[in-house]
């Protein structure tokens, strides 16, 4: 092998690629936090997105609200239409496997975040205000 070749080996081995977070603009956090508070969904919902995908039938009727999932009792399209908003905001995804979409939601990285941060603090989301909860039904309505 020529020194040339050997050369180009070496600069081509292989290395540990570096981690960075990713850096949010203050706007996204700000409508992805404000979309969580605002959500029927308890914090126990998205613990058990950090660990594995939820499927959608496990999170409306009395299944939801004993699993600590939901803080009242939510129709099967009432939660999706609540968790379709946080996959627009940036918070979830939808699962999928081989076949396509699956009914299963998984946390994003933005999501990962914010559930960490608040993780600490008990079950609930900090309790927004009515103006909070304003901007996000506007939002929610004309998707902007």
């Amino acid at each position: 092998m020529s020194l040339s070749t050997a050369k180009r080996l070496e600069s081509m081995s292989l290395s540990t690629p570096t981690v960075t977070a990713i850096n949010y603009p203050d706007a996204t956090i700000t409508r992805a936090e404000r979309a969580l508070c605002c959500s029927p969904f308890r914090l126990t919902l998205f613990a058990a997105m950090l660990e594995q995908s939820v499927s959608l039938l496990s999170i409306p009727g009395a299944g939801g609200l004993e699993k600590g999932y939901t803080s009242r009792l939510l129709t099967e399209a009432a939660a999706e239409s609540y968790l379709l908003w946080l996959i627009k905001v940036g918070i979830l995804r939808r699962e999928v496997d081989g076949q396509g979409i699956t009914d299963s939601f998984r946390l994003t990285p933005l999501g990962r975040k914010l559930i960490e941060k608040w993780q600490p603090q008990g079950d609930f989301f900090p309790q927004p205000t009515f103006w909070q909860r304003f901007f996000n039904t506007l939002q929610r309505w004309f998707s902007f």
